[in-house]
């Protein structure tokens, strides 16, 4: 055979299927590899046990495996965005008590898209003009109590509002007009404001303005994922990656049909305000599966796994002389059992601050947070099965060599 004919024969066997092992991989092949990379120490990046919580400098938590199976057999075919948003957000409606939701890139995200479903109604022409609503016919104010203006507010902003502060029921009848858009509420802070939720709602609904509230990080209890629907707030937002577990980059907006609708319009594949801040499909079908997961999770056996960790670690350090422990429940956010650490400065040399630096420099690294009286507070529903020994080990430790 002439040397031309076998570079014929070699081109064509391919193309026509058989030497299948010469063929390179193509899109949608998607097999696990066979080893796995340590990016984390290719990067050189610190790993540590989480016994803080779940804030977003942290990376929030960890997603179970079926989140991570969602994800990766979401990445595996084509599908229409609209229709993942579709289908996943009726699901959601339904667990959550809800008409309408629909998974955002995150909590702020649906605060944004919110307050602009709401401006804009399913009017496009309002949508185009977001954020810019100077010589428009939308409304332009936002009202929210003084106590819960934190910093998350802000987020409404972006859609071009302004802030109204209040403080007193009288207030806010005042500050009421034509250019009100939304009443804001912050649950977190709802123990400090003067004006509870019912009567917030009272008052929205004599004036017939629409309710938002921020329920970010408000799971556990469980129930806060309806409770919120059923009490009447016209749009409810919540964090998707911190207790539920999903992908730290989603949240959820829920409540009414049309203002549900509405805000999708301002967000991806559209180019509304809220172009940027685009969800895949593997995030979304994450989302579903850990909310679903959370939803059907034993929460009394959950509890009583976070009573027992936490005991373990008050037990290991409890009787070190001059230190003192506590244990509470945070009434709004972050609602797991909570241990408070602090010494007598005379017995126990050393500031939180000093302690918290030796736990994050030490190994393995453990990171916590300041507590009261220039102490300790750290949390255990992050923490991975047997990481409470080693927290506890290492307190021990470390607040032994101080004293």
């Amino acid at each position: 055979m002439k040397r031309r004919e076998i570079l014929k024969i070699a081109t064509v066997l391919p193309l026509a299927g058989s030497m299948k092992g010469l063929t390179a991989p193509v899109q949608g092949d998607r097999e696990p590899p066979i080893s796995k990379r340590n990016l984390f120490k290719e990067l050189e990046l610190r790993t540590f046990i989480n016994a803080a919580g779940v804030y977003t400098s942290m990376t929030a938590s960890l997603m179970p495996k079926e989140v991570l199976e969602a994800i990766w057999s979401g990445a595996d075919e084509f599908v229409m965005l609209d229709e993942v948003q579709d289908k996943v957000g009726e699901k959601i409606a339904a667990l959550c008590h809800a008409e309408a939701a629909t998974v955002t890139a995150g909590c702020w995200s649906a605060l944004v898209l919110g307050m602009a479903g709401v401006l804009t109604g399913m009017d496009k022409q309002k949508v185009s003009q977001l954020p810019f609503l100077q010589g428009t016919d939308m409304k332009s104010e936002v009202i929210l109590q003084k106590s819960h203006a934190n910093g998350y507010h802000r987020a409404l902003t972006n859609a071009g509002v302004s802030i109204i502060l209040v403080e007193t029921r009288e207030e806010v009848e005042k500050m009421i007009s034509e250019k009100t858009a939304l009443m804001w509420f912050l649950n977190r802070e709802a123990p400090v404001g003067k004006i509870k939720h019912e009567e917030w709602l009272e008052i929205a609904q004599k004036h017939r303005i629409p309710t938002m509230i921020d329920i970010a990080a408000d799971v556990p209890p469980v129930e806060n994922l309806w409770k919120f629907n059923d009490m009447g707030f016209d749009l409810v937002v919540i964090s998707g990656g911190k207790a539920m577990r999903g992908p730290q980059s989603t949240g959820i907006l829920m409540g009414r049909k049309e203002l549900v609708a509405a805000a999708r319009l301002s967000a991806p594949p559209r180019s509304g305000i809220g172009r940027g801040q685009k969800v895949n499909k593997e995030e979304i079908l994450g989302m579903y599966v850990a909310l679903e997961k959370y939803i059907h999770t034993d929460h009394e056996q959950e509890w009583r796994v976070w009573e027992e960790r936490i005991a373990v670690i008050e037990n290991a350090v409890k009787n070190i002389d001059g230190v003192f422990t506590e244990v509470v429940v945070p009434p709004i956010a972050n609602h797991t059992p909570t241990l408070n650490i602090s010494w007598e400065k005379g017995k126990i040399r050393g500031a939180g601050k000093d302690l918290l630096m030796k736990l994050r420099n030490g190994n393995p690294s453990i990171e916590m947070r300041s507590g009261k009286d220039d102490g300790l507070e750290l949390t255990v529903f992050m923490l991975k099965p047997g990481q409470e020994k080693i927290v506890a080990r290492r307190l021990r430790e470390e607040l032994t060599a101080f004293s």
